[in-house]
């Protein structure tokens, strides 16, 4: 999978490890294509990923913002790089 966030095949958010999906945290056909090369994904259950307060679900905005501050501090941590690097590439600071 090679994350930077996760190194166990179970769900982030529960630790569940049955129904897993794996979820770009920059999801959109550019920035998903980043998350993958950047290591910026992890495994959710389905509850925590299309579920009704998982990231894609209609109550999901707090998961996705948690997840995104997540993976905002362990990439400028994990590439030695600023909140104005994080910025140019991913357009915006979750932090």
């Amino acid at each position: 999978m090679n994350s930077i966030l996760q190194n166990k095949k179970e769900c982030f958010r529960c630790h569940n490890n049955e129904n897993l999906e794996l979820h770009h945290i920059f999801f959109g056909n550019a920035n998903r294509k980043l998350s993958e090369r950047d290591g910026l994904k992890v495994y959710l259950c389905t509850k925590h990923h299309r579920g009704d307060y998982g990231v894609h679900g209609k109550y999901g905005k707090d998961l996705n913002l948690y997840l995104k501050q997540i993976a905002q501090k362990r990439w400028q941590e994990y590439y030695n790089k600023t909140k104005e690097d994080f910025i140019a590439r991913y357009g915006k600071n979750y932090l």
